[in-house]
């Protein structure tokens, strides 16, 4: 992928914005267990860096993907996750499909403000019982008129006690799990709408997270995002966007945390001298760092295919795979030469092992990534190639 001047702009502003707006309030906000999602998605929104490739007419830029890319792979520098997957399902989860397929009318009310960051938005998905089962939800939106009245629950939902409005995936009809349901907007001021306490989480602290539930909410029908009936094909569309920034976001994370090892190994002394000249250490180091630019080039050649008009699915269900488990492998290996400093709850390494493990959880767990790559591969049961 070729890398613009104003790629490279993109780069500078956003890193910059990183380093001045959010690193230096990190340890307060995972402390406090939220982060100030409206305030800060206003600094990013008068910086344009919330709809980077949404479309012009509704405030964004209009930038094709490499450019969302670029940025998302900055914000992976922000010394928490929590905060950086926050602002993913902003841009890149909870508002993808609502560019694609939304009437002008939704999306000058919801799509419109999210971009200028005066709106936080959630994606509801998962639910107790179903999270990379997405066929298997139960929340329901049953016609009324000209409303819709939903009953159900979602958990685990990022932004979700900020949140104007939900990204509501619902079943609006019986009959095919893949058929019968549909993306609807629902603003979180909605009469009928309740949340739990924030969910105590082993990692993302600074993520504000909760259970959200739905007891006879009455929305109108025109916040229905495209053709009903057409939610899950719409909502694996906007699963490749959120892959995609999974794999992006997590390289730079990975960088601090194999440099922040190399500074530190470099220091400690142990048996007479510094700990990154045993070969084991900096043999290690070198091989991780190696695993990060391989990540980065497929996550790139899975940019360039999605950017011209390309199914990424078979790349970004790879790269995802990859990213999570990778990112599990640097955290681990780089805590281990920390040794006990390693293992106390603040140390940076120690904060990346807790928060990278959801990457192979959320956005479809590593078994339902490596179902997508065998059945594109024509290797699983019953698949053809």
């Amino acid at each position: 992928m070729k890398f613009t001047p104003e790629h490279e702009e993109l780069r500078r502003m956003t890193r910059n914005f990183v380093d001045n707006e959010i690193n230096p309030h990190v340890d307060e906000w995972e402390k406090e267990g939220i982060f100030p999602a409206k305030e800060l998605f206003k600094k990013m929104g008068n910086l344009g860096l919330l709809g980077i490739s949404k479309p012009e007419e509704f405030g964004g830029m209009g930038l094709d993907y490499s450019y969302s890319t670029v940025a998302a792979e900055e914000l992976g520098a922000i010394r928490c996750g929590g905060v950086p997957m926050g602002i993913g399902v902003q841009t890149d989860m909870a508002t993808p499909a609502l560019a694609k397929f939304g009437s002008d009318a939704l999306r000058r009310e919801f799509l419109a403000p999210a971009i200028a960051g005066d709106m936080v938005a959630a994606i509801g998905v998962s639910e107790p019982h179903a999270g990379s089962d997405v066929a298997a939800i139960k929340t329901t939106a049953r016609k009324d008129g000209d409303d819709y009245i939903i009953n159900g629950t979602k958990m685990w939902i990022t932004n979700s006690t900020q949140a104007d409005f939900i990204c509501l995936l619902a079943n609006t009809s019986e009959g095919n799990k893949h058929t019968n349901k549909s993306l609807i907007v629902v603003p979180t001021n909605t009469p009928g709408i309740s949340f739990s306490e924030r969910l105590d989480k082993l990692g993302m602290r600074s993520s504000d997270t909760a259970q959200i539930f739905f007891d006879d909410v009455r929305v109108p029908q025109s916040n229905l995002i495209g053709e009903e009936g057409q939610g899950f094909t719409y909502q694996m569309i906007q699963f490749q966007e959120e892959r995609i920034f999974a794999a992006a976001n997590v390289i730079k994370g990975m960088e601090n945390c194999i440099n922040d090892t190399i500074e530190y190994t470099s220091q400690r002394q142990a048996f007479g001298k510094p700990l990154l000249d045993n070969q084991v250490v900096h043999f290690r180091l070198a091989e991780l760092q190696t695993e990060v630019e391989a990540l980065r080039a497929l996550t790139y050649d899975a940019v360039e295919g999605y950017i011209n008009g390309v199914n990424v699915a078979l790349k970004a269900s790879m790269a995802k795979l990859k990213a999570g488990r990778l990112a599990r492998e640097v955290s681990d290996a780089c805590l281990q030469y920390w040794g006990g400093q390693g293992f106390m709850w603040d140390n940076p390494v120690s904060r990346s092992y807790r928060d990278t493990r959801l990457i192979s959880i959320g956005g479809g767990a590593d078994e339902v990534m490596l179902g997508i790559i065998c059945k594109m591969l024509g290797t699983s049961p019953g698949s053809k190639k």
